[in-house]
């Protein structure tokens, strides 16, 4: 059973900087793509940057190009969202998704979710 466990979230000045963590277990996930996406309050949920573990080809929302990094830790199974010069408009809930690596990076059909990390970003 595909666990992912999210955690780094919590409450940041505007211009600061947060990680988030993704620890995922219950499978081998070379053969997978890993994606955070985020929801603002009444908002859709929207796919911020993904990440196939098999390469580290990775994507990134154009909101986020250049702020925000997504990697990976094969050793640890763990994926990271390093946030950085983050915006008020930023506050949401920040999911880590899996997804079998079918289809293009920018595929956001994901087949497996984390809890859900709560971002406060204060003006």
């Amino acid at each position: 059973q595909v666990q992912l466990v999210e955690s780094g979230g919590g409450l940041v000045q505007a211009g600061g900087s947060l990680r988030l963590s993704c620890a995922a277990s219950g499978r081998t996930f070379s053969t997978y793509t890993m994606g955070w996406f985020r929801q603002a309050p009444g908002k859709e949920r929207e796919l911020v940057a993904a990440i196939r573990w098999s390469d580290g080809i990775t994507y990134y929302s154009d909101s986020v190009k250049g702020r925000i990094t997504i990697s990976r830790d094969n050793a640890k199974n763990t994926v990271y969202l390093q946030m950085n010069s983050l915006k008020p408009e930023e506050t949401a809930v920040y999911y880590c998704a899996a997804r079998r690596s079918i289809g293009g990076i920018t595929t956001a059909l994901y087949e497996y979710w984390g809890q859900g990390n709560p971002v406060t970003v204060s003006a």
